[in-house]
């Protein structure tokens, strides 16, 4: 699925971004840019941002794109105008399509969920200001979660951002049609993600249960991987949301790996982190899913696992903030 960066989701009918566009790659400093953007139409301002992106990842600028739109970010928090909680917001929704298209998927997920938090405060508007900025936070959130393989929740993401463009194309079917159809591909994709996701659930139980027949009657190897079995289905299960039956799993691929492994091992380390982070999903299981990623980041240092480590830092600093409650609250403004 393409990222709202796809010139053919939202054309560019302004002149007047054409023109400022045109003035960039000219050489318009950022500055005399903010300076353009804070004296213009929001519709203006979606365009020129969109076009100013698509132009630097053209010319093989991604990086250079993150670091000015950041920059353009500060620069509004200077200006006192009256839309300028819109204007962060889209500058916000440019920079999530511009941290997907880099893999910088973290990155993406934090600032979808910052400018979500903005729209948030004023959750009842119903313009169309409002309602595009949504739909392009919202489609783009899909790809994050694909990109995670957690399909079920791209595929609610995907359904509410069509929900916005069907009527914005009512009233504007020139400007928000491609949109439109470009959503309805991008669900019937994200469904059939979730599909084959499922059959993989479906083939990793058949393994398990025949591993651990050749474990009961005590073939060699066969704890290993049935080991490995028990894992895939934990991560499998997570990626689908499904975090307490994952917990199970986890806890079951610990229990034979210690019997085989008298030394703490890399393999027990990741185990550990994956059934943390599973524990962290669940209300009831917080507290012990934060406690073991604790004990686990000592067990990280002395296995000089440095990937670990920092897997583990990034969980817990995701556990500490309000993502996870501000992506629900959205989730319940659209019902199921």
């Amino acid at each position: 699925m393409k990222t709202t960066l796809d010139p053919i989701i939202l054309p560019i009918n302004s002149s007047v971004a054409g023109n400022v566009l045109e003035s960039y790659k000219a050489g318009d400093s950022i500055f005399a840019l903010r300076h353009k953007l804070a004296n213009t139409s929001f519709t203006t301002i979606i365009d020129s941002l969109r076009g100013i992106a698509i132009h630097l990842i053209d010319n093989g600028l991604l990086n250079q794109a993150i670091s000015q739109f950041k920059w353009l970010d500060v620069l509004f928090s200077r200006c006192n105008i009256r839309n300028i909680a819109d204007i962060h917001t889209a500058i916000k929704q440019t920079l999530i399509a511009l941290y997907i298209e880099s893999g910088q998927i973290d990155a993406a997920m934090k600032d979808a969920a910052e400018a979500l938090t903005m729209l948030a405060q004023n959750a009842r508007r119903k313009d169309e200001d409002f309602q595009i900025l949504l739909a392009l936070i919202l489609y783009d959130l899909a790809q994050i979660h694909c990109a995670k393989k957690e399909y079920k929740q791209a595929e609610r993401e995907i359904s509410k951002a069509m929900k916005l463009l069907e009527k914005l194309t009512k009233t504007n079917p020139v400007r928000y049609g491609a949109a439109l159809t470009l959503a309805l591909n991008a669900s019937t994709s994200i469904y059939r993600s979730r599909i084959d996701q499922a059959n993989l659930l479906a083939h990793y139980q058949a393994a398990t249960s025949t591993y651990l027949a050749e474990v009961n009657s005590g073939i060699k190897d066969a704890t290993i991987r049935l080991v490995s079995s028990l894992q895939n289905e934990g991560n499998t299960l997570s990626q689908m949301n499904r975090h307490r039956e994952a917990i199970h799993f986890y806890t079951r691929a610990l229990k034979y790996l210690t019997h085989i492994e008298s030394d703490f091992s890399l393999q027990q380390l990741q185990l550990s982190i994956d059934l943390g982070k599973a524990l962290i999903q669940t209300t009831r299981n917080r507290d012990k899913g934060v406690h073991l990623l604790n004990t686990m980041l000592h067990k990280a240092t002395k296995l000089n696992a440095n990937d670990q480590h920092r897997q583990i830092v990034d969980i817990l600093l995701n556990a500490n903030n309000n993502r996870l409650d501000i992506l629900g609250f959205w989730h319940k403004m659209f019902p199921k």
